[in-house]
């Protein structure tokens, strides 16, 4: 008796699934060719730094990715997991690798939206 009940409950979880799966997230690279433009650094529902990616009709949230970026030419900072950003002697890690890394974006540009793909991590529709 409790069959029929239990095949109905697993094919609506499937149903549920599959509709829901269609709010996947994409890639910054991929939003960008199809002409979406970022706004400045926010914060996420979550928390979590990013930018509101928008091309006029859809919007996405995407997460900041970037680890570590320069302040100027003589600070830098480092986010944490959480998102926060911690003050960090730019001498020290810059003697410690070597020299300055061109890779490291300015913070200054990671708040005006201006990065690159390496710098954003995945981005979610925004409802």
């Amino acid at each position: 008796m409790f069959m029929p009940l239990k095949r109905m409950v697993i094919g609506a979880t499937v149903a549920l699934i599959a509709v829901t799966g269609a709010a996947q997230a994409e890639s910054y690279a991929k939003l960008a060719q199809q002409g979406y433009k970022l706004g400045k650094l926010t914060t996420g529902k979550s928390g979590l730094p990013g930018w509101v990616a928008s091309n006029g009709e859809k919007q996405y949230f995407c997460k900041l990715k970037a680890a570590r970026a320069y302040v100027g030419k003589k600070g830098m900072v480092m986010f944490s997991t959480g998102g926060r950003q911690i003050e960090v002697d730019r001498a020290t890690y810059d003697a410690a690798i070597g020299g300055p890394d061109p890779s490291i974006p300015q913070l200054s540009d990671l708040k005006a939206g201006r990065v690159k793909p390496d710098d954003v991590d995945a981005c979610l529709p925004l409802s």
